[in-house]
């Protein structure tokens, strides 16, 4: 069992992958020029906002509680009986 060139090729993709993410996150291009706090202001401010809207697309999605069967969210327990 030779694995050939698999090794060779999978550090190469692996090189490839990490290029960049040994970078510090205030050298990172969509944090130039903000601060500890300012970064951190503006990824809560992000969170808020999806989690608004995750709790909003819940309130007033379709009411079926995410159960997408025939049964109408019986489930088995419903048929077996």
């Amino acid at each position: 069992m030779t694995r050939g060139n698999q090794r060779d090729l999978a550090r190469e993709r692996n090189v490839k992958n990490q290029k960049g993410k040994n970078v510090a996150s205030a050298e990172q291009e969509a944090n130039k020029g903000l601060s500890l706090q300012e970064r951190q202001a503006r990824d809560a401010a992000k969170m808020r906002e999806k989690q608004l809207s995750a709790q909003q697309k819940k309130a007033g999605g379709d009411n079926d509680g995410g159960n997408n069967n025939a049964s109408g969210g019986a489930g088995a327990t419903a048929s077996a009986r």
